[in-house]
Order: C-alpha cells, then structure tokens, then sequence
C-alpha cells in the first residue's frame, strides 16, 4: 500500500507547480515520458522537474472536493488514470474529467 501513496510537494518545475514524491521513496516523483506517467528517481536536470511538475487544479469532475494536475511541460494536458495506467492527456470528455480528478 505505502508503495501506491504519492505526496505533494514544490514543484520540480519552479514556481507555480507542484510534484509528486513516492511517499516512502523519497527522491522518486511521478514524471511523465511520451504522456506515459513513471515514477523514477529524479535526476536533477530541467527536463526532469518540467515533465516531473503540475499545476494543481480545481477538480475537472469535482470542483468543491477535488482536485487534478494539469501538466507542466504538457499544457492541456491532465493527469489521469485510464485502464489502471496513468497518463498525461486531455481531459475533454466526461469520463475522461471523472479520470482526471483525485
């Protein structure tokens, strides 16, 4: 179970953004590559942190309780869980903003 569980912290990206930090691995974030999303140590460039960072947003499904992350490197684009995987993607329907809201 603690292997599932993400924390957010400042964002990798600067400014603005957040990350998601393994809550029991730290140094390890959820990143995206090829709008696939990965959790892998982070390897202190740049790119990393942009593709490692959100902004965190009113809930697309949920606005009072909930909340979704819009990526930083990937503008448009939302974290959300399809098939078990996660990925970055668009959010332009309605089970896609279900998706895209935690």
């Amino acid at each position: 179970m603690a292997d599932s569980q993400s924390r957010v912290v400042s964002g990798l990206a600067g400014t603005g953004s957040v990350s998601l930090e393994s809550a029991n691995h730290p140094g390890f974030y959820l990143h995206q590559k090829n709008n696939e999303v990965w959790m892998e140590r982070g390897d202190g460039t740049a790119a990393f942190g942009n593709d490692a960072g959100s902004y965190r947003r009113a809930g697309l499904a949920d606005t009072d309780s909930g909340v979704s992350f819009e990526s930083y490197s990937g503008a448009g684009r939302y974290l959300r869980h399809f098939d078990h995987p996660l990925y970055t993607q668009p959010a332009d329907t309605a089970p896609a903003r279900e998706d895209a809201t935690f």
